[in-house]
């Protein structure tokens, strides 16, 4: 005589919900896998073509398991679009999130020449939030005939058109971009001459000469060179020095400072030493 054993109802229970269990991880797994396939022939550009009715299926199917770009904020921005933070990681409003990696996406960010610093936080399943510290224009930095807008750090920010910010003061020359901030920030000390400065040339990366609005040219010693300004300021302040039709101020050597008188030709140029230290 054959017994056939029935599993008691409790345990046939259990083991229909560690079936279900393996089905849902199973089928989560091929969704994946196809997920990322996708994800990866997009990426790869192989639908990449204009009218092209495969180009969203990441995002779409991303948004279907919850990982798809849905949700994305993006703050600190001043000069810059959200296209260019979304271009720069690689990033497309309701594109897929798999794969996304928000450390590497901040370094990318902060590597971009007009980025001081970034934070990115990817927030489950499909938020995204951005935030960046843009770089302050501060000075126009002339390089051959290119110009750029520098911030105080010296470093050049593309993007930024100097054509926009004509009102920054203007530098020249090799190595002017990093000794921008140290001069602007002792003309500062001297007001009359700054806000005379039309332009600031760096010579051989040593020292400066000062471009005046009023065609003055000053040219400042490689060493001591903000108490050769100083000096400039107090001489325009009892003896109103730089209204009184000159061309140049050579402060080059030690304890002289010598003026050359605006003529029409070189030969009626006349210097002479105005004051010694």
């Amino acid at each position: 005589m054959f017994r056939i054993s029935l599993p008691e109802p409790h345990e046939a229970l259990a083991w229909g919900q560690r079936r279900k269990v393996r089905f849902a991880a199973r089928a989560a797994a091929v969704a994946f896998l196809l997920l990322s396939i996708a994800h990866a022939v997009v990426r790869g550009g192989y639908l990449d073509y204009d009218g092209s009715p495969w180009a969203r299926l990441p995002g779409k199917m991303a948004e279907l398991v919850g990982l798809g770009a849905g949700d994305i904020k993006i703050e600190g921005l001043v000069r810059h679009d959200p296209e260019t933070v979304l271009s720069a990681i690689d990033v497309t409003p309701g594109g897929s999130l798999i794969g996304f990696d928000a450390g590497l996406a901040r370094r990318i960010l902060e590597n971009l020449d007009w980025v001081k610093s970034a934070k990115v936080q990817r927030l489950f399943p499909n938020q995204l939030e951005i935030s960046v510290v843009e770089r302050e224009p501060f000075a126009i930095w002339q390089r051959d005939d290119v110009y750029y807008v520098i911030d105080r750090d010296g470093v050049a920010m593309s993007g930024v058109p100097a054509s926009q910010l004509v009102s920054l003061p203007l530098v020249t020359g090799e190595g002017a971009q990093r000794a921008a901030a140290e001069l602007i920030n002792q003309l500062e000390a001297t007001p009359g001459i700054l806000l005379q400065l039309r332009a600031a040339a760096r010579v051989g990366d040593r020292r400066w000469t000062l471009y005046l609005d009023n065609g003055v040219k000053i040219l400042l010693p490689e060493k001591d060179w903000a108490g050769a300004i100083a000096e400039v300021q107090k001489l325009d302040e009892t003896q109103q020095l730089l209204s009184k039709g000159i061309r140049s101020i050579d402060l080059r050597l030690p304890g002289r400072i010598s003026v050359a008188v605006a003529e029409v030709t070189p030969e009626a140029e006349l210097q002479h030493e105005v004051a010694k230290k």
